[in-house]
Parts: C-alpha cells; structure tokens; sequence
C-alpha cells in the first residue's frame, strides 16, 4: 500500500454544540499535512448515563443523520434512536425504540441500523424471557421499524424462528436495491460447540420476516456479521469463521437470488490467525457501482501482530485481492475498523487507535477504489471508542463515535467530504 499524496488546500473545522451554536471554528492551512478529504462540524450530544454501547450512524440522500445506540441507567437498558435534519445538527429528538418488557440484551455492538427514504429499520438483541443462570447469553433477535423518519417506532417484530433459549445476536441489516430488507447474524440453535450464520429477508418493509435460512456452521460466535449488496443486486454476508486448528478467517458468502441460497463462503486474506476464543471484532464491507466489493477486517495473522486490512474482489466474492495494511502507527493497538464505500469507488475507513495512555479514533480515505490510502488522521477530542461510518449517494460521508466527557458519555458526530463536492455548514 503506498500512502495517498496529501492535497494543498486549507480545511475548516467547525465545532457545534448539541443546541447547534458555534462555539469555535479554526482554519487550518498545510499542503504538508492536509489530506484528501476535509472534515466539516463537529455535532455532539451528552448523555449522563451509566454506559453507552454505539451508536450506529446512517446518512441518506438528503443528508439526514440517523443514530441508534443503547443506553443503560439504574439498571435499566434502552435501545434509542436519533436524527439531525442537516449535517451541522443539532441532534434532534431521542425516541425510545424498544417497547415496555423488552430488555435490550447488554452487548458490545450499538444495534444495526439501515435507512430507506422515511423508513428506518433496526435489529437488536432482547434478553430472552426463559433466560437461565446455566445460558446466561440467551437472546432473541428483535427487528423495529419506523415509517416517518424515527419519529415513532413500531412494535417490534421476533426474527428468528426457533424459540430456543440460545443466542441469536451479531447482527447486521441492510436494505437492497429491490428494497428487500436482509439480515445477517450469529446463531447458536443447533447446540453445536461453534455457532453458525444465518440469514433471513423481509420484502414487506420489515413487517415480516421469512423463514430462517441457514448460510454456514463453525461461525466464530462474538464477531458481528456485516452485508452490503451490488448494483446487480448481488448480496453478500460476511463474518469470522473457524477452522481446523482454531484459525479464525474472515469470509464472504454471496446469494445471487435475493438472498434465498448463498454460495459456500471464500476465505478473503488467508490470515492464518490462530486465536481459541472470539476476538469480538467485526469485518465491514462495501461495494461501488462497477460492482467492486471492498472487505476490511481485523486480524492478527500467523505473526500475532494486531493489524488492519483491506481486500476488494472484482469477480463478484470468488476470489479477492492482496490484502493491504492500513495501520501505520507503531506502538498502538489498532481496532474495531468499520468502512463505507460511495458508488466512484471512493473508501472511507474509520478505527480505533489504542495505547496505554490514550484511546483515539482515526480515519483514512481512498480516493482510487482502494489503490492507495491518505495517512491516518486522528478526529477524536476525548477518549473515543466504537466509530462508525456511513456514506449517501452523492458522496458526503458521516462518521460518529463515543467519548468520555465526565461526568458524561459523549456521542460525536462529524460530516467528511470528499474532493469535488461542496458542502458548507449551515450556521
């Protein structure tokens, strides 16, 4: 991988508070230092709460903003959700989403979040009813859905269709060119050792939900599936997968039929990590509109060296490209990398950065369909954790994190724009 060449222009940086007022802004001006990509405001809201898992971030085509997270206070947990109406905020209304006996199960992941027009669609794991002290991780998979743009939500819908008292969680949503709802996630239903993966598809909206289909077996059972689809309408699952010798490989499976069969999965870096426990760190994926499917993923291959990676295939999954490291810091522990890919091509990948002393989050952009990376460029102010990204159609990218700004937990939310575009904060 050869680092991007930085471009010689000034970018601006706006901070706004969670009312939407400016509380500073500072130019800055390098050709040095300056990357492909300018970051734009800077949108936060406090929650005085215990704990925050997420959030989850989606931006559409008008550039609204959608979060979703769970919080937890007095022992009570709850599944959220959030919008801004334009991209310098503020943060509008939280409106519960998980309905009165619904326990959100307590997890590591914010819940998976997919935006279609004035639909918003979300999966989230509730603490299973018939819970026992011998399956402490026992959970259904619940599916919530919005039809005015979040500012209700839905009685939720059960998605798995097995009713044991076992896990079903890791999950990931996304919503298809043909509109057809799919979702992804771990499942523990046949009693094996090793979970497997499993899908489902919902083509009413998210109303219902089909019967549940089985994709593979052996499925590392703490690290979130991920999909996206093609312009053909190809759709693809990701998720970790154990082998023989517990090496722990990210694969991609893909279904050509709108998600009724899936092709048997294909190994995309060939890692050769061993690792006998679940790593808890998700791969992402992207595609753009040549079809190009773009992975990135965590690993700390055969030389247990924690790093981050890139792969893309042009033959829609069957084989993939030499993997490309991202991380370039030495000294710190890269993690949880999460990506979002615009139809030129164009890679936003966000991660975590952690030492000793500091917990950062930083972001790299690809400006030539993965050929070549701008150098990572820290954004966080506090101790960031659980970065997210997502970007619309026409190229304006959103990134959100966490921060812990006692006596409070932070959420942050920052617009990225790429070269060619011109979006102006509105004050």
């Amino acid at each position: 991988m050869k680092p991007m060449t930085p471009t010689a222009h000034s970018r601006i940086v706006w901070c706004i508070g969670i009312g939407g007022s400016l509380l500073f802004s500072a130019a800055i001006a390098s050709a040095e230092s300056s990357p492909a990509f300018t970051l734009g405001p800077k949108v936060t809201a406090d929650r005085k709460v215990r704990s925050v898992v997420g959030p989850s971030v989606r931006i559409d085509d008008r550039g609204r903003v959608s979060l979703a997270w769970v919080e937890e206070e007095k022992e009570t947990r709850t599944v959220l959700y959030s919008r801004l109406e334009k991209v310098d905020g503020p943060v509008g209304e939280v409106v519960r989403v998980n309905g009165s006996g619904e326990v959100p199960y307590s997890r590591q992941e914010a819940p998976a979040l997919a935006v279609s027009g004035d639909d918003v669609l979300m999966t989230w794991a509730v603490t299973h009813p018939k819970v026992t002290p011998d399956k402490p991780f026992s959970n259904d998979l619940r599916l919530s859905r919005s039809t005015d743009g979040g500012k209700t939500f839905q009685p939720s819908v059960l998605v798995n269709d097995d009713q044991q008292v076992i896990g079903h969680s890791f999950d990931s949503i996304h919503v298809a060119p043909d509109g057809a709802v799919h979702i992804a996630w771990v499942d523990g239903r046949e009693g094996k050792k090793e979970s497997g993966t499993f899908a489902t598809r919902s083509t009413d909206q998210g109303r219902t939900v089909d019967k549940n289909l089985k994709v593979d077996e052996n499925t590392c059972v703490c690290c979130r599936t991920a999909m996206t689809s093609g312009p053909d309408g190809t759709l693809y699952v990701a998720w970790r997968k154990i082998l023989p010798g517990d090496l722990r490989e990210t694969v991609v499976a893909r279904s050509t039929d709108g998600g009724a069969t899936y092709s048997a999965p294909v190994i995309v870096g060939h890692d050769r990590w061993v690792f006998p426990g679940c790593p808890h760190r998700p791969a992402s994926l992207g595609t753009d509109r040549q079809g190009r499917l773009y992975v990135a993923w965590y690993t700390e291959g055969s030389d247990e060296t924690p790093s981050i990676y890139l792969a893309y295939s042009d033959d829609k999954g069957e084989t993939f490209s030499p993997k490309q490291k991202l991380n370039l810091s030495k000294g710190t522990f890269p993690d949880h990398p999460q990506m979002a890919v615009d139809q030129e091509g164009r890679v936003i990948l966000v991660w975590e950065e952690q030492s000793p002393v500091r917990r950062e989050v930083v972001v790299s952009v690809s400006l030539d369909r993965g050929q070549s990376f701008s150098l990572p460029q820290k954004i966080n102010d506090k101790k960031g954790q659980t970065p997210s990204v997502s970007v619309n159609a026409q190229g304006l990218a959103v990134l959100a994190w966490m921060e812990h700004a006692m006596p409070a937990h932070r959420l942050v939310v920052q617009t990225l724009q790429l070269p060619g575009m011109n979006v102006v904060a509105r004050q």
